[in-house]
């Protein structure tokens, strides 16, 4: 073989090796690419700063939770037998609405020393102010005037103090003068909302501030969410929360948050952020389960 034959020969050699390795290049070269794209698409840029927020932030879980101005507890100023329920468990309710009335002859005697004293009162007033008349013309002695002013001021604060009783149990001194001796106390409920937890029956006697139920306002629902010190940082006022409920399929709500607690729990190292539910549910109770993101 000739010396030119065997340059020629090298050289094709040569060629057909670099093209073999050309496709795998391109094919490195495109992965790479493949790769960047994947990790843009996974993340949204923002066009003013160029930051990311990834897609994939961490979830936090949490509990639905009622704000505690809309969680009240119905309790007895002054204990008694329960006479009658007028509502059901989970039955809704209005502010002012008669949700049971207790037995107790101390509120009997209550509404009498009342309407004694109020009777009593009226009628030491006029004659104080008679007296009065009679002391300016020395008709009477100034010791009578001041008698009587002593016994219709006396009368005059033991109405006062039965009116104050009446009102603290929920009753209406006027409606007492109106409507004369009601035998049996009413028991109210203090917002609007549906009543939950009652543990009472017919009969049962309960002590002054025992609780007879609680009344929910779900108008306004909020979720509390356990979060560790780690992710303490991206916890703000105002920063919007995307969450699912248990039970709910995969809808999603919004909520915002508007408290963040201020003491670290002692036993797992966790903070509770308070979030405002921005769209309600009617399907929302008090202690559903919520996985949430945030926005």
């Amino acid at each position: 073989m000739t010396m030119a034959a065997v340059v020629l020969l090298a050289a094709c050699s040569e060629n057909k090796a670099s093209g073999d390795a050309q496709p795998a290049t391109e094919n490195v070269e495109k992965a790479d690419s493949a790769e960047v794209k994947e990790n843009v698409d996974s993340a949204s840029v923002d066009g003013v700063t160029s930051a990311t927020n990834v897609a994939n932030s961490p979830t936090f879980n949490g509990l639905m939770m009622v704000s505690p101005q809309q969680d009240a507890t119905v309790s007895l100023t002054m204990g008694g037998k329960v006479h009658s329920l007028r509502v059901m468990p989970g039955q809704a309710v209005a502010r002012g609405q008669v949700i049971a009335t207790i037995d107790n002859p101390e509120f009997i005697d209550l509404q009498q020393t009342y309407l004694e004293a109020s009777a009593q009162t009226e009628f030491l007033e006029k004659e104080y102010k008679r007296q009065a008349l009679l002391g300016e013309n020395d008709a009477t002695s100034m010791k009578k005037v001041q008698q009587s002013k002593a016994d219709y001021l006396s009368m005059h604060s033991r109405l006062s103090a039965a009116a104050s009783r009446l009102k603290t149990l929920g009753v209406s001194p006027a409606s007492v003068r109106s409507g004369g001796i009601k035998p049996y106390l009413p028991v109210t409920a203090p917002i609007s909302g549906y009543v939950t937890n009652m543990n009472v029956n017919l009969g049962k006697y309960l002590d002054a501030g025992e609780p007879l139920c609680d009344v929910i306002n779900k108008s306004q629902p909020l979720i509390v969410l356990t979060v560790y010190e780690r992710e303490l940082n991206m916890m703000t006022v105002g920063r919007g929360v995307e969450f699912r409920v248990n039970g709910m399929g995969k809808q999603t709500f919004s909520a915002k948050i508007v408290s963040i607690e201020q003491s670290v729990d002692a036993k797992d190292y966790s903070i509770k952020v308070y979030a405002k539910v921005t769209t309600p549910n009617s399907g929302f109770r008090p202690g559903m389960y919520v996985r949430a993101k945030l926005k």
